[in-house]
């Protein structure tokens, strides 16, 4: 499937991908959408929740503070349902925490060094807000405004499209940035997310998503003995402030290699430069794909559930975290506390600091041009 000559008929969001998923289910089944109030601000803007439902009763709750996913709901292996990812009750504690809870992730994912970075030979200065590095957009990133939004269904799908237009000389980025995003939920339990940007000026855009997983459910215990599987087998090791070395390293022979399905505990303390960098993993891999083709980048198990989360892409990368700051000072949703290593982000996107990196595949956008991503987070049981 050709996901860019999918999205590209229909700017601004990826809906004849999300059309063609709807209408391929059983067209009886009946998903169905809610809308509630979920506070404001804490400058006064009212924030809403919305709730995607499927006629298996999966629900995914999004509200439009951060385009966040603040709680998924999905079978295990008895079929009760459980909630799998962090986060919080109120928008007050979203905006009180840094950690990028759920929430959508821009104008661009991840670190870029200093802060800096050129086009046409004309530099741009953003916010350094992780030690002397930008990360996920800046100070006041796409986690924390309020998206506008429109709930639909088509077919068996329970769709809601969120727009940002972000404005010329945010967080010091150039071009005024119309964004489009869906989030689908399928009767085959699939959270898809489809993504879609213009601009009027060359600017850079690495959009992502920054949910917390759990497969045991939010709150019952670490991750550690989640079976991870990773289809990349090299990766871009950093420095110490997790920055890429330009260096695309095999993962073979370290404890990088996911090739194979291993718990992410087994590896996560031995004696290595790069863990110790990260404090654990918190590096991105190389998807061994070709071009922007729609592929399963990571498969993680959880035994005591039975859930099984497929992770597919049209991202040259995977970052994946697993929850090395999260130290249980941190109380999420109903007082739940989120110790060390109890969440992990996989976040499909471009490289680290790919703007100061030639070699690596480019994040510029240009006006006429259209910018898509599409990611999918498949759940079943085993």
């Amino acid at each position: 499937m050709n996901i860019r000559n999918v999205c590209q008929r229909i700017w601004p969001t990826a809906l004849v991908f999300v059309l063609a998923l709807g209408f391929s289910m059983n067209i009886s089944a009946k998903p169905k959408i809610t809308k509630d109030n979920f506070g404001k601000t804490a400058d006064g803007k009212a924030v809403e929740i919305y709730t995607l439902t499927n006629s298996r009763g999966s629900e995914a709750r999004i509200m439009t503070y951060g385009g966040t996913v603040v709680s998924l709901k999905v079978p295990d292996k008895s079929g009760k349902l459980g909630d799998v990812v962090l986060g919080f009750d109120s928008v007050a504690d979203y905006e009180k925490h840094t950690g990028f809870f759920g929430a959508l992730i821009g104008r661009y994912g991840n670190r870029i060094a200093k802060g800096k970075f050129s086009i046409g030979g004309k530099e741009f200065t953003l916010a350094t807000n992780n030690g002397e590095n930008h990360l996920h957009g800046g100070v006041k990133g796409y986690d924390r405004v309020v998206w506008t939004a429109r709930p639909f269904i088509t077919g068996t799908q329970a769709n809601l499209e969120l727009k940002y237009l972000s404005k010329d000389g945010e967080e010091g980025y150039p071009g005024n940035l119309k964004i489009g995003v869906v989030y689908s939920l399928s009767e085959d339990n699939e959270l898809t997310i489809a993504y879609s940007a213009t601009t009027d000026k060359p600017t850079i855009v690495n959009l992502t998503h920054h949910s917390y997983f759990n497969l045991a459910g939010a709150g019952n215990g670490t991750i550690l003995d989640h079976e991870l599987m990773i289809k990349g087998s090299r990766f871009t090791p950093t420095d110490a402030g997790s920055i890429p070395n330009g260096e695309l390293r095999s993962v073979k022979g370290t404890p990088f290699d996911f090739t194979k399905p291993i718990l992410i505990g087994q590896r996560i303390e031995q004696n290595d430069e790069q863990l110790r960098f990260g404090k654990g993993y918190d590096h991105n891999w190389v998807l061994d794909k070709r071009n922007r083709s729609f592929m399963l980048a990571a498969t993680v198990y959880e035994k005591t559930s039975g859930r099984v989360m497929k992770v597919l892409t049209t991202e040259p990368g995977l970052q994946f975290y697993s929850g090395n700051f999260l130290d249980g000072s941190i109380k999420g949703k109903s007082g739940q506390e989120y110790p060390l290593r109890s969440g992990f982000c996989l976040e499909a996107q471009h490289y680290p600091d790919s703007p100061n990196r030639p070699r690596f595949p480019s994040t510029v956008l240009r006006p006429g041009q259209l910018y898509t991503q599409v990611t999918v987070y498949q759940f079943s049981v085993r």
